[in-house]
């Protein structure tokens, strides 16, 4: 091919980077090069296995990577907007990119709060691998009946309380609401579940976290040997730290096409974006389709047409209960939960699947890049235009 080719620099490895690099492969005048952390591709959504012992939680990158796609193990340090040109944390001479177009899908992160005395030195957190892992070597050192208490009552930490508890282990799970995103009977379906496995939940919250022990927020004590953290979410701060707009969280603000406000070169996919300010919620249900239509943008732009804007139908929550039961909640394409849920074998069998499917959907887009269709999602104005309005 004569002339040079367009470079995309995608930044992150996770479902939605992936998604966005293999789409990307669709045209053969394009230059694709992906820049992640960590050399395999890691199952965010299997983390809790892999602090339980039962799970990888990591895939090679051969198995849901486009061939042609450029894979650069490294870290993303600054944006260098005005010159398109990322700068890499290798500190080698070459420790840069240019690009012609750039692909923000960095992710998310789980936060452990300074304000919690004792949190961030004797807490684990679990959102990273090798959080998981560290987790993990933790756990391998006591003994089952060691007591753990699993601090939040959002998806993770119920998914992670029931795993450590069906493995034998003393859970006690501490949070104001389990299962906030969730309607009453789904929510009933978790609780009848730990509580089958043995878990105690405590409503409460935490105010300081020990070697040992935790306290609560009404001075009451919890014996604890590993206290896992798991509510409280962050993103990189690298948008922020190149001059870009961001929300309040350090999402990259962008419009519904996924375009940063700043930078028609810069789209972005995945948790760490805000579109019109009002972000998905952090999901691979969510990562995938932001991903594709990331990737759609770039290339409407590269062809000379208007991009679409983004779609993403949120049709429910899968919640693993250990490996032998789950909950999934059924909810409106707006993201709202129904009175309808699979739970039991059923629902882990659903769970199960869905981990499955989104290793299988990236593998098949790597394969024939374009072929990935997703549902077409809710119309977003409602939602954009109440995020807009003062408050009264």
């Amino acid at each position: 091919m004569s002339g040079p080719q367009t470079h995309v620099v995608v930044l992150g490895g996770g479902y939605a980077g992936v998604m966005a690099a293999n789409r990307l492969m669709s045209r053969d005048d394009l230059r694709v090069t992906l820049v992640n952390p960590r050399p395999r591709f890691v199952e965010r959504i299997r983390l809790h296995q892999l602090a339980a012992g039962n799970h990888g939680a990591a895939e090679e990158y051969a198995a849901v990577l486009n061939p042609g796609v450029r894979l650069v193990v490294d870290t993303a340090e600054r944006i260098d907007v005005a010159a398109r040109r990322v700068w890499l944390g290798s500190g080698n001479a070459d420790s840069h990119l240019d690009y012609d177009y750039l692909i923000y899908a960095v992710g998310s992160t789980g936060v452990v709060p300074d304000a919690v005395p004792g949190a961030a030195e004797f807490a684990y957190p679990l959102s990273e691998l090798e959080q998981a892992e560290r987790l993990r070597d933790r756990l391998a050192d006591l003994a089952k009946p060691a007591p753990v208490v699993v601090v939040g009552g959002g998806l993770t930490g119920i998914e992670t309380a029931a795993e450590f508890a069906e493995a034998g282990r003393t859970v006690t799970l501490v949070s104001p609401v389990v299962g906030p995103s969730l309607s009453r009977p789904g929510r009933r379906s978790v609780l009848k579940r730990l509580d089958r496995l043995g878990v105690t939940t405590v409503s409460a919250s935490v105010a300081s976290v020990a070697a040992d022990h935790v306290v609560l927020s009404d001075g009451a004590a919890l014996p604890s040997a590993a206290t896992v953290w798991t509510t409280g979410f962050g993103v990189p701060g690298l948008a922020a730290a190149s001059g870009l707009t961001t929300d309040g969280l350090g999402r990259l603000r962008t419009d519904e096409t996924l375009t940063s406000v700043d930078d028609d070169r810069i789209v972005a996919a995945g948790d760490a974006v805000a579109p019109s300010g009002v972000p998905y919620r952090m999901s691979c249900q969510a990562g995938l389709p932001l991903g594709a239509q990331a990737a759609g943008t770039v290339l409407a732009r590269i062809s000379g047409i208007v991009a679409a804007d983004a779609t993403v139908p949120m049709s429910g929550q899968c919640i693993s209960l250990g490996r032998g039961a789950g909950t999934v909640q059924l909810q409106h394409r707006d993201d709202t939960p129904v009175n309808l849920y699979i739970g039991g074998r059923a629902g882990a069998f659903v769970k199960e699947q869905v981990c499955r499917y989104t290793l299988k959907v990236l593998d098949a887009e790597a394969r024939k890049p374009g072929s990935y269709r997703s549902l077409k999602g809710p119309d977003r104005s409602v939602l954009i235009a109440t995020e807009a309005a003062p408050a009264r």
